[in-house]
Protein backbone atom coordinates (compact mmCIF):
# COMPACT_ATOMS: atom_id res chain seq x y z
CA UNK A 1 0.00 0.00 0.00
CA UNK A 2 0.96 3.71 -0.59
CA UNK A 3 0.56 6.52 1.65
CA UNK A 4 -0.55 10.08 0.65
CA UNK A 5 -1.38 13.11 3.07
CA UNK A 6 -2.01 16.26 2.08
CA UNK A 7 -0.52 19.74 1.80
CA UNK A 8 -2.53 23.15 2.05
CA UNK A 9 -3.34 25.28 -0.49
CA UNK A 10 -5.11 27.55 2.08
CA UNK A 11 -4.45 29.21 5.19
CA UNK A 12 -1.66 29.94 7.74
CA UNK A 13 0.23 27.00 6.30
CA UNK A 14 -0.10 27.83 2.55
CA UNK A 15 3.45 29.88 2.66
CA UNK A 16 7.27 29.35 1.09
CA UNK A 17 8.04 28.93 4.87
CA UNK A 18 5.98 25.91 5.90
CA UNK A 19 5.45 24.03 2.62
CA UNK A 20 8.78 22.61 2.15
CA UNK A 21 9.07 21.80 6.07
CA UNK A 22 5.79 19.86 5.90
CA UNK A 23 6.73 18.26 2.58
CA UNK A 24 9.86 17.35 3.21
CA UNK A 25 8.99 15.00 7.01
CA UNK A 26 6.45 13.38 4.62
CA UNK A 27 9.47 12.12 2.93
CA UNK A 28 11.18 11.44 5.73
CA UNK A 29 8.88 9.50 7.24
CA UNK A 30 8.17 7.48 4.17
CA UNK A 31 4.97 8.79 3.09
CA UNK A 32 4.76 8.03 -0.98
CA UNK A 33 2.60 11.05 -2.29
CA UNK A 34 1.19 13.96 -1.10
CA UNK A 35 -1.95 15.92 -2.46
CA UNK A 36 -3.36 19.82 -3.51
CA UNK A 37 -6.80 20.23 -4.13
CA UNK A 38 -8.17 22.51 -6.11
CA UNK A 39 -10.57 25.63 -6.35
CA UNK A 40 -9.63 28.83 -8.83
CA UNK A 41 -11.81 31.06 -7.19
CA UNK A 42 -14.52 30.44 -4.56
CA UNK A 43 -17.64 32.11 -5.21
CA UNK A 44 -18.96 34.39 -2.02
CA UNK A 45 -22.82 32.85 -2.62
CA UNK A 46 -23.44 29.30 -2.80
CA UNK A 47 -26.29 27.17 -3.28
CA UNK A 48 -24.55 24.43 -4.87
CA UNK A 49 -24.54 21.38 -2.78
CA UNK A 50 -21.59 20.05 -1.42
CA UNK A 51 -21.40 16.54 -0.95
CA UNK A 52 -18.83 15.82 1.54
CA UNK A 53 -21.04 17.55 4.37
CA UNK A 54 -24.11 16.18 5.83
CA UNK A 55 -25.46 19.32 5.67
CA UNK A 56 -23.93 20.31 2.28
CA UNK A 57 -21.94 23.51 3.17
CA UNK A 58 -18.85 24.61 1.77
CA UNK A 59 -16.89 26.55 4.01
CA UNK A 60 -13.60 25.58 4.51
CA UNK A 61 -12.30 27.61 1.39
CA UNK A 62 -13.79 31.14 2.40
CA UNK A 63 -10.50 32.80 2.52
CA UNK A 64 -9.23 31.98 -0.90
CA UNK A 65 -6.58 29.45 -1.80
CA UNK A 66 -3.30 28.75 -4.18
CA UNK A 67 -3.68 27.34 -7.69
CA UNK A 68 -3.38 23.55 -7.72
CA UNK A 69 -0.79 23.06 -10.54
CA UNK A 70 1.59 26.32 -9.43
CA UNK A 71 1.80 24.99 -6.17
CA UNK A 72 2.36 21.39 -7.46
CA UNK A 73 5.17 22.70 -9.14
CA UNK A 74 6.77 24.27 -6.67
CA UNK A 75 6.37 21.52 -4.49
CA UNK A 76 8.65 19.61 -7.10
CA UNK A 77 11.31 21.78 -6.46
CA UNK A 78 11.40 20.91 -2.75
CA UNK A 79 11.32 17.53 -2.78
CA UNK A 80 13.50 14.40 -4.28
CA UNK A 81 10.74 11.46 -4.31
CA UNK A 82 7.24 12.45 -3.07
CA UNK A 83 4.85 11.74 -5.77
CA UNK A 84 2.60 14.77 -6.73
CA UNK A 85 -1.05 14.77 -6.81
CA UNK A 86 -4.12 17.10 -8.21
CA UNK A 87 -6.68 15.59 -5.53
CA UNK A 88 -8.48 16.38 -7.78
CA UNK A 89 -8.33 18.59 -10.67
CA UNK A 90 -11.59 20.24 -12.00
CA UNK A 91 -11.08 19.03 -15.13
CA UNK A 92 -13.80 21.81 -17.33
CA UNK A 93 -11.78 24.57 -15.47
CA UNK A 94 -8.77 24.96 -17.33
CA UNK A 95 -8.45 24.56 -21.02
CA UNK A 96 -6.96 21.23 -21.83
CA UNK A 97 -3.85 22.67 -24.22
CA UNK A 98 -2.77 24.53 -21.50
CA UNK A 99 -3.39 22.10 -19.15
CA UNK A 100 -1.72 19.20 -20.76
CA UNK A 101 1.60 21.64 -20.97
CA UNK A 102 1.60 22.53 -17.32
CA UNK A 103 1.22 19.03 -16.04
CA UNK A 104 3.60 17.60 -18.25
CA UNK A 105 5.85 20.74 -17.31
CA UNK A 106 5.53 19.35 -13.64
CA UNK A 107 6.32 15.62 -14.63
CA UNK A 108 9.40 16.78 -16.38
CA UNK A 109 10.48 18.73 -13.35
CA UNK A 110 9.72 16.73 -10.92
CA UNK A 111 11.36 13.83 -12.40
CA UNK A 112 8.33 11.87 -13.07
CA UNK A 113 6.50 12.24 -10.23
CA UNK A 114 3.28 13.57 -11.24
CA UNK A 115 -0.21 11.88 -10.33
CA UNK A 116 -3.49 13.34 -12.50
CA UNK A 117 -6.23 13.13 -10.15
CA UNK A 118 -9.31 14.30 -12.34
CA UNK A 119 -12.94 15.10 -11.30
CA UNK A 120 -16.08 16.77 -13.55
CA UNK A 121 -16.66 19.08 -10.20
CA UNK A 122 -19.56 19.93 -8.15
CA UNK A 123 -19.77 23.61 -8.01
CA UNK A 124 -21.85 25.27 -10.34
CA UNK A 125 -21.11 28.87 -9.67
CA UNK A 126 -17.55 28.58 -10.13
CA UNK A 127 -18.07 27.50 -13.74
CA UNK A 128 -19.40 30.29 -14.54
CA UNK A 129 -16.99 32.45 -13.14
CA UNK A 130 -13.66 30.73 -14.29
CA UNK A 131 -16.20 30.78 -18.02
CA UNK A 132 -15.66 26.83 -18.32
CA UNK A 133 -18.12 25.19 -21.00
CA UNK A 134 -21.74 24.51 -19.11
CA UNK A 135 -22.02 23.20 -15.74
CA UNK A 136 -24.19 20.24 -17.12
CA UNK A 137 -22.09 19.16 -19.57
CA UNK A 138 -18.99 18.67 -16.90
CA UNK A 139 -19.16 14.99 -17.24
CA UNK A 140 -18.90 14.58 -21.24
CA UNK A 141 -16.34 17.52 -20.97
CA UNK A 142 -14.12 15.93 -18.20
CA UNK A 143 -13.93 12.85 -20.41
CA UNK A 144 -13.23 14.78 -23.88
CA UNK A 145 -10.36 16.63 -22.33
CA UNK A 146 -9.00 13.35 -20.92
CA UNK A 147 -8.63 12.16 -23.83
CA UNK A 148 -7.26 15.53 -25.17
CA UNK A 149 -4.31 14.43 -23.19
CA UNK A 150 -3.48 11.62 -23.52
CA UNK A 151 -3.29 12.54 -27.61
CA UNK A 152 -1.20 15.75 -26.90
CA UNK A 153 1.40 13.34 -24.38
CA UNK A 154 1.28 10.72 -26.53
CA UNK A 155 1.49 12.00 -30.07
CA UNK A 156 4.24 13.26 -32.22
CA UNK A 157 1.64 14.57 -34.51
CA UNK A 158 -1.11 15.87 -31.67
CA UNK A 159 -4.90 15.59 -33.88
CA UNK A 160 -8.43 15.91 -32.15
CA UNK A 161 -11.63 16.83 -32.85
CA UNK A 162 -14.50 16.65 -30.37
CA UNK A 163 -17.63 18.40 -29.29
CA UNK A 164 -16.15 20.70 -26.74
CA UNK A 165 -12.21 20.93 -28.07
CA UNK A 166 -10.83 20.92 -30.94
CA UNK A 167 -7.18 20.81 -32.47
CA UNK A 168 -4.25 19.88 -35.14
CA UNK A 169 -0.92 21.23 -36.93
CA UNK A 170 0.47 21.91 -33.58
CA UNK A 171 3.74 20.85 -31.80
CA UNK A 172 3.64 19.72 -28.23
CA UNK A 173 6.70 19.56 -25.99
CA UNK A 174 7.85 18.47 -23.44
CA UNK A 175 6.14 15.49 -23.51
CA UNK A 176 6.16 13.51 -19.61
CA UNK A 177 8.98 11.66 -18.53
CA UNK A 178 6.08 8.82 -17.60
CA UNK A 179 4.93 6.30 -20.26
CA UNK A 180 3.07 6.48 -22.35
CA UNK A 181 1.69 9.36 -19.53
CA UNK A 182 1.25 9.92 -16.03
CA UNK A 183 -1.15 8.08 -14.38
CA UNK A 184 -4.82 9.17 -14.46
CA UNK A 185 -7.20 8.93 -11.39
CA UNK A 186 -10.33 9.37 -12.15
CA UNK A 187 -12.30 10.39 -8.68
CA UNK A 188 -16.12 10.82 -8.41
CA UNK A 189 -18.41 7.76 -6.88
CA UNK A 190 -21.56 8.42 -9.18
CA UNK A 191 -22.68 5.71 -11.78
CA UNK A 192 -21.62 8.45 -14.29
CA UNK A 193 -18.17 9.34 -12.65
CA UNK A 194 -17.59 5.29 -12.43
CA UNK A 195 -18.37 4.57 -15.97
CA UNK A 196 -16.04 7.41 -17.06
CA UNK A 197 -13.36 5.95 -14.56
CA UNK A 198 -13.82 2.50 -16.28
CA UNK A 199 -13.51 3.77 -19.94
CA UNK A 200 -10.75 6.74 -19.28
CA UNK A 201 -9.06 5.94 -16.05
CA UNK A 202 -5.85 4.13 -14.91
CA UNK A 203 -7.07 4.04 -11.30
CA UNK A 204 -10.73 4.96 -9.71
CA UNK A 205 -10.16 7.49 -7.19
CA UNK A 206 -13.43 7.75 -4.94
CA UNK A 207 -13.39 9.69 -1.61
CA UNK A 208 -15.27 7.06 0.62
CA UNK A 209 -17.15 9.39 2.80
CA UNK A 210 -20.10 10.76 1.16
CA UNK A 211 -23.09 10.81 2.52
CA UNK A 212 -25.54 10.13 -0.43
CA UNK A 213 -22.98 7.61 -1.37
CA UNK A 214 -21.09 6.11 1.78
CA UNK A 215 -17.88 3.83 1.04
CA UNK A 216 -16.69 4.06 4.57
CA UNK A 217 -16.52 0.32 5.65
CA UNK A 218 -15.40 -2.85 3.41
CA UNK A 219 -18.50 -3.94 2.77
CA UNK A 220 -19.75 -0.21 0.95
CA UNK A 221 -16.60 0.09 -0.93
CA UNK A 222 -16.25 -3.86 -2.43
CA UNK A 223 -19.96 -3.44 -3.60
CA UNK A 224 -18.68 -0.42 -5.46
CA UNK A 225 -15.81 -1.80 -6.43
CA UNK A 226 -17.84 -4.73 -7.82
CA UNK A 227 -20.35 -2.20 -9.89
CA UNK A 228 -16.42 -0.58 -11.19
CA UNK A 229 -15.66 -3.90 -12.55
CA UNK A 230 -19.01 -4.10 -14.86
CA UNK A 231 -18.56 -0.81 -16.11
CA UNK A 232 -15.03 -1.97 -17.12
CA UNK A 233 -16.13 -4.66 -19.09
CA UNK A 234 -19.14 -2.76 -20.87
CA UNK A 235 -16.40 -0.80 -21.87
CA UNK A 236 -15.10 -3.87 -22.98
CA UNK A 237 -11.98 -2.94 -20.90
CA UNK A 238 -10.27 -5.85 -18.37
CA UNK A 239 -11.18 -4.81 -15.11
CA UNK A 240 -8.20 -5.81 -13.82
CA UNK A 241 -6.57 -2.93 -16.00
CA UNK A 242 -7.98 -0.30 -13.93
CA UNK A 243 -6.19 0.09 -10.49
CA UNK A 244 -7.48 0.78 -7.48
CA UNK A 245 -7.26 4.25 -5.03
CA UNK A 246 -9.49 5.52 -2.39
CA UNK A 247 -9.51 8.61 -0.55
CA UNK A 248 -10.52 8.85 3.30
CA UNK A 249 -11.83 12.57 4.57
CA UNK A 250 -12.52 11.03 8.34
CA UNK A 251 -9.53 9.88 9.47
CA UNK A 252 -9.54 9.35 13.21
CA UNK A 253 -6.59 8.04 15.43
CA UNK A 254 -8.11 8.83 18.38
CA UNK A 255 -11.71 7.33 18.52
CA UNK A 256 -13.84 4.71 16.44
CA UNK A 257 -16.47 6.57 14.76
CA UNK A 258 -19.49 4.37 14.68
CA UNK A 259 -22.39 4.96 11.44
CA UNK A 260 -26.13 5.02 11.78
CA UNK A 261 -25.98 1.26 11.25
CA UNK A 262 -23.48 0.75 14.32
CA UNK A 263 -20.54 -0.51 12.11
CA UNK A 264 -17.05 1.47 12.59
CA UNK A 265 -16.01 3.42 10.04
CA UNK A 266 -12.99 2.53 8.13
CA UNK A 267 -9.87 3.50 9.12
CA UNK A 268 -10.79 5.02 12.53
CA UNK A 269 -10.04 3.76 16.34
CA UNK A 270 -6.93 2.11 17.31
CA UNK A 271 -3.33 1.78 15.28
CA UNK A 272 -4.42 -2.24 15.21
CA UNK A 273 -7.85 -1.47 13.91
CA UNK A 274 -6.75 1.13 11.42
CA UNK A 275 -3.72 -1.35 10.22
CA UNK A 276 -6.27 -3.92 9.79
CA UNK A 277 -8.58 -1.88 7.76
CA UNK A 278 -5.55 -1.13 5.57
CA UNK A 279 -4.54 -4.58 5.24
CA UNK A 280 -8.54 -5.58 3.79
CA UNK A 281 -8.35 -2.88 1.59
CA UNK A 282 -5.29 -4.03 0.31
CA UNK A 283 -6.61 -7.37 0.08
CA UNK A 284 -9.41 -5.78 -2.24
CA UNK A 285 -7.33 -4.45 -4.61
CA UNK A 286 -6.27 -0.86 -3.38
CA UNK A 287 -2.80 0.20 -3.62
CA UNK A 288 -3.20 3.79 -2.97
CA UNK A 289 -4.53 5.25 0.29
CA UNK A 290 -4.87 9.16 0.60
CA UNK A 291 -5.48 9.81 4.13
CA UNK A 292 -7.00 13.16 5.61
CA UNK A 293 -4.38 14.09 8.23
CA UNK A 294 -4.42 17.87 8.33
CA UNK A 295 -4.35 20.10 11.50
CA UNK A 296 -4.62 23.58 13.05
CA UNK A 297 -1.27 23.82 12.90
CA UNK A 298 2.47 22.82 11.20
CA UNK A 299 3.21 21.33 14.45
CA UNK A 300 0.13 19.55 15.18
CA UNK A 301 0.30 18.12 11.45
CA UNK A 302 3.55 16.86 11.92
CA UNK A 303 2.90 14.97 14.66
CA UNK A 304 -0.32 13.39 13.13
CA UNK A 305 1.73 12.28 10.34
CA UNK A 306 4.08 10.99 12.56
CA UNK A 307 1.78 8.68 14.34
CA UNK A 308 0.39 7.34 11.42
CA UNK A 309 4.08 6.23 10.14
CA UNK A 310 5.46 4.83 13.58
CA UNK A 311 2.35 3.62 14.74
CA UNK A 312 0.42 2.44 11.84
CA UNK A 313 2.53 1.91 8.78
CA UNK A 314 4.75 -0.71 10.80
CA UNK A 315 1.54 -3.03 11.02
CA UNK A 316 0.62 -3.32 7.66
CA UNK A 317 3.93 -4.83 6.46
CA UNK A 318 4.60 -8.38 6.58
Amino acid sequence: MRFGFPTPNRGAMATPEVLPTLVQKGEELGFHYTFVSDHIVVPKTIESHYPYDQAGRFTAYAGGCMEQLAELGYLAGVTRNLGLLTSVMVVPHRHPITTAKALATIDVLSGGRLIVGCGAGWLAEEFLLVGAPPYEHRGRVTEEYVQAFKELWTSDEPTFDGEFVSFSDLSFLPKPVQKPHPPIWLGGDSPAAMRRAARVGDVWYPIGNNDTRPMNTLERYAAAVTRLRAYAEAADRDPADIGLAYKCLKYNENEALTLDNGERQAFSGSADEIADDIKRFEDLGVENLTLALSAPSLEETMARMERFATEVMPKTKG
